[in-house]
């Protein structure tokens, strides 16, 4: 399998390519709409095309360049089914793989960071989105956020994964790219270690995180698969300048 981590700056989001080298078809998990470009053309850098975008949840940081790779290059929406978006050609449940060529994704729900939160797991590998960051994990306190809930997902599903298991997370602030299981049940200051529900439930509600930037445009143009407002403030447009520049924008 083809394996490619790549970054976008300006809201810190890791986007995954993943290719199956018998099949030529790839899968682009969390794309970013400022970055399209670059994406596509790694993908046909490789030799490949790409079949769908998956998205781990509706992310309030960064506007999905689903919909528009769809226009682009004919690729297909996954999404979490929990979501229920009208613009999704298939929606993703728990327990049932999602195959595309050889490449086997196994949805699991992690509600907390959001409702309609989803990890996917392969080969040793799991992108965990924002339910469980290198040394963190997503906020809860919006888009029905819920912190006995991420306990939960995290402690019940994720960390019942195998230790090596690989953690790829959706952002880093810090230029880190990778951890394990392992590392996070034992040293995660959020979720590792002894933490109850109730010590994590406090740490959350004491965090004090100012109100997101973006999130009054991305979450309403996610719910649409990506779709950028036409009223973006001058301040918020590199977040959007993908739809700028694109012929189908």
């Amino acid at each position: 399998m083809i394996f490619r981590q790549l970054f976008e700056p300006l809201s810190s989001t890791y986007t995954y390519l993943l290719g199956d080298e018998d099949t030529g078809q790839a899968v682009l998990i969390d794309p970013v709409i400022a970055t399209m470009d670059r994406d596509l053309a790694e993908v046909r850098r490789l030799g490949l095309t790409l079949a769908f975008t998956v998205d781990t949840h509706i992310h309030a940081d960064h506007i999905t360049a689903a919909l528009e790779m769809k226009r682009a290059v004919g690729s297909k929406i996954a999404a979490p089914a929990h979501d229920r978006l009208a613009c999704v050609d298939l929606g993703l449940e728990e327990g049932r793989p999602f195959k595309v060529g050889g490449i086997v994704l196994q949805p699991l729900h992690t509600p907390g960071h959001t409702d309609g939160h989803f990890a996917y797991v392969l080969a040793g590998r799991v992108f965990t989105g924002d339910a469980l960051l290198i040394d963190g994990c997503g906020r809860t306190d919006f888009q029905n956020g819920d912190a006995e809930a991420l306990y939960k997902s995290v402690r019940e599903k994720l960390f019942a994964l195998p230790g090596e298991t690989l953690v790829y997370p959706a952002h880093d602030y810090q230029g880190r790219f990778v951890s394990s299981i392992a590392q996070e049940k034992m040293r995660n200051p959020r979720l590792g270690g002894e933490t109850t529900v109730d010590e994590f439930k406090s740490i959350m509600a004491s965090l004090n995180l100012p109100y997101p930037a973006f999130i009054d445009y991305a979450v309403p143009g996610n719910r649409l698969c990506g779709v950028c407002p036409p009223d973006l403030p001058d301040k918020l447009a590199g977040y959007c300048r993908q739809m700028t520049h694109s012929p189908q924008g």
